[in-house]
């Protein structure tokens, strides 16, 4: 099996707040921490103290994780978990939002036998590795991002044009995947994301494509790469209803994971206020009463911010 393409950014070698945020996160999850996934904005800007840090631990299980109790429960019921964390070294404190998932979802979660793309749509884009306990956990890891972009490219072909540049295949199945959440980016973040990271793309996609259900080639390399696909006329009569169904799933589970974020993660309102002004552009204030009361008000606040568009 080819390797899976390396992807270049900060590391713990290199940085030493973040291997500090690395081994406090270790000890707070009783050494059941696997691997360490850096992804998102940092990543792609190189800057660690951008903002906060996007880290997925994938653990053993929650039950090892956690102990007894009702964190393993909520992650099991609705993955994942998510929470924040930070560290100082240097003067410099070095934040991060913590996503938590075991190894067995993350596996499922990034294969054709999981309907929805929260996952597979994520871990098929540029992430590294900055802390693996041993070997089975890097090869295990690597096999779920092959998987990722299998199953991601396999159930958008049958959506998207038979035949076009291999930028614009990649601009339309994440855009795709980013229809099933509540996002905030701005329109056009998806082709960003590819053209910043184009010849990653081309190697994941030469890697996957003998592995996909349709025909796909290509042809050309670079800007001038081009694929074609053969899909079945069934598969693109029924690629509508899925993805359909996918968006209407997806959006109601994103609700729900952010009103679990609410109690995980702290300061978890004015996180999100952050980061939905950060991406649109405009003042989010949460109303006194959804502060005390989150479970009942919140849902009615995130309705609104739907409504006004701040969600997609």
């Amino acid at each position: 099996m080819s390797a899976w393409p390396e992807v270049a950014g900060p590391s713990p070698a290199t940085e030493p707040a973040l291997a500090a945020l690395i081994e406090q996160l270790r000890h707070g999850h009783r050494d059941a921490v696997r691997a360490v996934l850096l992804y998102g904005s940092c990543l792609r800007s190189g800057d660690l103290f951008d903002g906060l840090v996007d880290l997925y631990l994938i653990v053993d299980s929650y039950r090892d994780a956690y102990g007894l109790g009702w964190l393993a429960l909520a992650n099991r019921l609705l993955p994942p978990n998510v929470f924040y964390a930070q560290c100082e070294v240097d003067g410099r404190t070095l934040r991060s939002k913590v996503t938590v998932v075991s190894l067995e979802d993350f596996r499922r979660g990034c294969s054709r036998y999981w309907f929805q793309a929260y996952l597979w749509g994520r871990f098929s884009q540029p992430v590294r590795i900055v802390y693996a306990r041993d070997d089975d956990a890097t090869v295990a890891v690597t096999d779920a991002f092959r998987r990722a972009a299998a199953t991601l490219l396999g159930r958008a072909l049958p959506a998207l044009p038979a035949s076009g540049s291999l930028a614009t295949l990649w601009e339309q199945a994440l855009a795709l995947s980013y229809g099933t959440e509540l996002r905030t980016e701005r329109p056009g973040r998806a082709r960003e994301l590819v053209l910043a990271a184009r010849p990653f793309y081309e190697a994941v996609t030469r890697l996957v494509a003998a592995e996909l259900p349709h025909g796909l080639e290509l042809r050309g390399s670079g800007e001038r790469c081009r694929y074609r696909a053969s899909v079945a006329p069934a598969s693109r009569r029924l690629a509508p209803i899925t993805w359909g169904l996918r968006r209407a799933q997806g959006k109601s589970l994103s609700v729900a994971r952010l009103v679990k974020a609410l109690f995980t993660f702290t300061g978890g309102l004015d996180y999100i206020a952050w980061k939905l002004e950060r991406h649109s552009g405009e003042r989010i204030e949460v109303p006194p009463r959804v502060r005390r009361h989150p479970l009942l008000f919140s849902w009615g606040f995130f309705w609104r911010l739907y409504r006004r568009g701040i969600f997609r």
